[in-house]
């Protein structure tokens, strides 16, 4: 999986990105509360897009959200539709970031990154100290494979059961929310003080 053809992928399917979006509105609030979404927290979106959980974070009162995606075109959207937001167009794998975050949310995402280990040590750095890391999809992981497989094979890793998922993460955080029902998946922790 080259990132080049990722960058590709999706500057193509930018434009109407946002039309074939489904949400599903309980699974959405209960990833962000799980997640520690809260008033007057820092957030970092990563392969933000568009701007999919924005609105939501905002609606939650955060005191800031962040954004970072690898395409151009899909930056573009997204500070159109909230220049209140910072979006950085960059690699998340590769990005030093500046400020420190309570919450780093991958959403609908993870198996377009195809250096795991390196996006766990990277994003690590810009985590305060027992803030929350979490990776969720508002899809089953059948329903993801099946999806991404149908459209995105050559974009796309297979996503990892919650299990596998969780001892990729426990080099930089302490999983303590494990999910993967008909609904959802997600797995989630807090970055220790002492690791």
């Amino acid at each position: 999986m080259l990132k080049t053809d990722i960058i590709d992928y999706f500057d193509k399917l930018a434009q109407t990105w946002d039309n074939v979006q489904v949400r599903n509105e309980d699974v959405i609030k209960m990833i962000l509360e799980k997640s520690g979404i809260r008033k007057d927290i820092a957030v970092l979106d990563v392969a933000c897009g568009t701007g999919v959980l924005f609105s939501d974070y905002l609606n939650y009162g955060v005191a800031s959200v962040t954004g970072i995606d690898i395409s151009t075109e899909m930056v573009n959207i997204a500070r159109c539709k909230f220049p209140q937001v910072e979006i950085i167009c960059d690699d998340a794998e590769q990005y030093t970031f500046q400020n420190l975050y309570d919450v780093v949310m991958i959403y609908n995402a993870f198996p377009h990154f195809p250096n795991p280990d390196q996006l766990f040590k990277n994003l690590s750095t810009a985590l305060k100290v027992g803030g929350r890391f979490t990776i969720a999809h508002g899809l089953s992981e059948q329903e993801l494979e099946k999806c991404h497989f149908a459209c995105a094979e050559s974009v796309s890793e297979h996503l990892p059961s919650k299990e596998r998922l969780s001892e990729m993460m426990s080099d930089y955080f302490d999983v303590d929310i494990m999910i993967s029902d008909e609904q959802m998946y997600m797995v989630s922790g807090t970055k220790p003080y002492l690791k």
